[in-house]
């Protein structure tokens, strides 16, 4: 059962580093240092975007406009650390 600790434990920090590169890539594609008409650069980004969308679309539904301001990332993150809370505290059940 401790491996399936890890493995969800595994899970979350992909999660976490695939929304903090889609945050920070974010940020340099409107400071236009990154340009999404180089090939990588678009196609790391739609990647980041067809893995992410499932999480951020609800979550971005259910939040009022805010004038281009995007809170999905920050909501899904403190999800994350929630998540990991939550199965660090209750680690005797997977013993």
């Amino acid at each position: 059962m401790q491996s399936l600790f890890q493995i969800l434990m595994l899970i979350l920090d992909v999660v976490w580093f695939f929304i903090i590169a889609h945050v920070i890539m974010s940020w340099l594609i409107n400071f236009q240092v990154l340009n999404l008409n180089q090939q990588l650069v678009s196609q790391v980004w739609y990647g980041l975007n067809r893995v992410l969308e499932p999480l951020y679309g609800p979550i971005r539904r259910m939040l009022p406009p805010m004038s281009g301001l995007d809170l999905a990332p920050l909501i899904v993150l403190l999800g994350v650390f929630a998540a990991r809370i939550i199965l660090t505290n209750n680690i005797a059940f997977f013993y």
